[in-house]
């Protein structure tokens, strides 16, 4: 098939669905997206905008999406892999399609210390986007099907990173929102790569006994239309075998041999209405016997991702079981497409309708806060792939949680307050202990006291949900920060101890800085409240500082190779240390011109070294400063000089200070109620909030010297919300 036949299909498969859509602009899309992508080739040797068009014939044909989706499906690469700009597709196209675009776009540009941060800051910045326009992981789930299915092209490596990933995160999505057929195409996809041996014997075992298993299904078919047409019950029945890969997690958790597993076969009976889906049922159970515990009523208590149906299991005739799926059309195509299915956007416009029904994206952003990419994956996969539990409050109102949850799970779903003051719980009107297991069904009540002292850390190892662990550490984080400090110092220390490695190497000026980085913390004391209240470990903290220690030494051992020792070194008489116009002493120089770096704005207190800069005298920085790193000094000895501090200094110095917190109301305020309390000159505020609902603020002030500033900092840090407070520099 040519691209331009590729493009018609598409075309035609919009048609059947959407006649009003606007082909004009999918039409412009469709040629800018090729444009951009000339001379660029897969992988297959085929031209790039295969691709795109792949995707977009996926989000029409398979979930039946609105001229917008089209679009950005056809668009959805030209930011990532061509100079397009997300400004060119907005002012081209529509700033929703832009947005859309760059919701699906990786985040290729910025470099990351670890794969897992990577993956986590995309997967981050996904949801973030799909939190806001569900349509963003409708096309980044047709993206990762169209690759899954020409994975063939790929190196085994890749091959095997994909499959995990689109199974660990990409089949999980999917099942979230409800889109069963494709969850199952893309773990049958993913087991092909990683294990080709099981998947094969499957595939092939089922292959040598299709007659047999096409006779049984057509058989047990006819059965059940026969007595539902006797009852004059509108229906539609079919039968299937169960996809690969749900016959091989079977055969993984249950220990069995293909021959071994009876459960292979399926059935879905389709009606009208919900009353016909009971007496269906009733008409099952007549003519099979049910086998016990294997009922399960969807359509009474829904699933979180809106699918609602009657399964039932049954002996069928030839002494093999297999399960009966009941539910009326509509259902039906919930359960297919999710949500897709109930697409509320409009052609040129958007409304509501998913929001409320897919608000557990939010609550999964929220429940990461804090948590280091590892932690984050796995959170992920475990809300994502849980099988969830049903319970009910006393007042009938139903609490869906993972499987295996507890009390203790089931009192931060119903509130942070209720978790925090939880001092016991009854299951079915019994009292348990914290580490029961919840059943589908039960009833449960927390009971709560005014006097309670707060969750115990054992409970981040009980509760089984990220939500609540989330919460806990959230509450140990703001009550105990102190508590978190002390704790956290020691589980430092003692894992430094055993890892062979020195507190002084840690806390050398020079180390410091590039062992923090390492960490993602601005201060000692911030990464040992995060060790104290759960949201980092000492084992990590220590891991890497320890390959950072290594490279620090190897340069100083190449540094100490470059000196020659047999050479004795040059007495240099001392040059006289003269006092500056600005409090500055310069060495060698006399009524100089002086002036202070913006890019570190030291004030009096700082370690600072001199630059001879070419017609504004000489520059001050900071010692910590990049700009005046020992790298940057090389080759250009002669142009830095030793300056100090004079005895008397200006009255006041502008410098700048960064402040991270999170986004709230009043935030403003507060900061600037801070400063005034510090007797704080302001000189300039500048404020931005992130897609991720923080906000940045730069504030630039002037003050006495370095116990001003130290005085201000550790006021700013007092602030409810605030997480970091730095002095830039570079």
């Amino acid at each position: 098939m040519t691209i331009q036949e590729q493009y018609e299909l598409l075309e035609k498969t919009v048609r059947s669905y959407n006649p009003a859509a606007d082909f004009d602009h999918i039409r412009a899309a469709f040629e800018y997206a090729d444009r951009c992508h000339d001379g660029q080739k897969r992988k297959s040797g085929e031209p790039y905008i295969i691709h795109p068009l792949a995707v977009a014939q996926i989000v029409a044909e398979e979930l039946k999406l609105d001229s917008e989706s089209i679009e950005a499906a056809l668009l959805h690469d030209v930011i990532e892999d061509t100079p397009a700009t997300h400004e060119d597709v907005a002012r081209l196209f529509s700033p929703t399609i832009a947005d859309l675009v760059e919701g699906v776009s990786k985040l290729t540009r910025i470099q990351y210390a670890t794969k897992e941060d990577e993956q986590m800051e995309n997967l981050r910045k996904m949801l973030i986007a799909m939190s806001k326009d569900i349509r963003v992981i409708l096309i980044k789930v047709s993206d990762r099907l169209h690759n899954m299915r020409t994975m063939e092209y790929q190196s085994p490596e890749k091959q095997k990173q994909k499959s995990l990933e689109t199974m660990e995160i990409y089949a999980p999505i999917s099942h979230r929102l409800g889109m069963q057929r494709i969850k199952w195409e893309l773990e049958d996809l993913s087991l092909k790569y990683l294990d080709p041996v099981g998947y094969e014997e499957i595939i092939s075992r089922l292959e040598s006994k299709k007659a047999e298993y096409d006779a049984f299904l057509l058989r047990t078919q006819t059965q059940m239309d026969d007595r539902l047409n006797e009852l004059a019950i509108e229906h539609m029945v079919y039968g299937r075998i169960k996809h690969p890969y749900s016959i091989y997690r079977k055969m993984f958790n249950q220990n069995k041999s293909l021959d071994e597993i009876f459960d292979l076969f399926a059935f879905r009976v389709l009606v009208d209405t919900v009353g016909d889906c009971y007496n269906v049922l009733g008409v099952i159970h007549d003519i099979y016997k049910p086998i016990p515990g294997r009922f399960k009523d969807y359509i009474g208590t829904e699933k979180p991702n809106g699918y609602q149906s009657l399964h039932t299991t049954v002996m069928g005739p030839d002494g093999l079981p297999f399960e009966v799926q009941i539910r009326t059309w509509k259902m039906h195509e919930i359960a297919e497409y999710g949500v897709a299915a109930h697409w509320k956007y409009k052609q040129h416009g958007q409304g509501a309708g998913t929001e409320g029904k897919y608000e557990w994206v939010r609550r999964l952003l929220e429940n990461q806060e804090g948590a280091d990419a590892e932690e984050y994956i796995h959170s992920l996969k475990v809300d994502m792939f849980a099988d969830e539990v049903f319970v009910f409050t006393p007042n009938g109102d139903v609490q869906n949680l993972p499987a295996g949850a507890t009390p203790i799970d089931f009192a931060y779903a119903i509130h942070s307050a209720v978790g925090n003051s939880m001092v016991g719980a009854k299951v079915n009107n019994r009292i348990v202990t914290f580490d029961h297991i919840l059943k589908n069904g039960d009833i449960v009540e927390i009971m709560t006291s005014k006097s309670a002292k707060g969750p115990s850390r054992d409970w981040m190892k009980i509760a089984k949900s990220s939500e609540a662990r989330s919460k806990i550490r959230q509450w140990f984080k703001k009550e105990k920060r102190e508590e978190n400090i002390a704790g956290g110092r020691s589980s430092f220390e003692q894992e430094l101890k055993h890892a062979g490695l020195s507190m002084k190497d840690v806390t050398d000026s020079e180390n410091l800085p590039h062992l923090l980085k390492k960490v993602s913390y601005g201060t000692l004391e911030e990464m040992y409240a995060a060790i104290g209240y759960g949201g980092f470990t000492a084992q990590k903290a220590v891991s890497r500082m320890k390959g950072e220690l290594l490279r620090i030494s190897r340069q100083h051992q190449a540094e100490e190779l470059t000196v020659k020792p047999e050479e004795p070194p040059i007495p240099v008489p001392p040059r006289p240390m003269s006092k500056s116009e600005q409090g500055i002493i310069v060495e060698g120089l006399d009524n100089c011109l002086v002036k202070f770096s913006r890019c570190c704005t030291p004030v009096p207190g700082d370690e600072i070294v001199g630059f001879i800069t070419r017609g504004y005298g000489v520059s001050v920085h900071r010692a910590d400063c990049p700009n005046a790193a020992p790298e940057r000094r090389a080759g250009q000895e002669g142009r830095w000089l030793r300056v100090t501090w004079g005895s008397d200094t200006n009255d006041s110095y502008p410098t700048t200070i960064d402040v991270v917190c999170k986004d709230r109301m009043h935030l403003i305020l507060d900061i600037s109620t801070a400063l005034s309390s510090t007797n704080t000159f302001v000189s300039g505020l500048n404020s931005r909030s992130t897609e991720d609902g923080f906000a940045v603020i730069r504030l630039e002030i002037r003050v006495r010297d370095g116990a001003q500033m130290k005085a201000i900092m550790n006021k700013l840090h007092q602030i409810s919300g605030v997480l970091q407070v730095t002095r830039p520099a570079g």
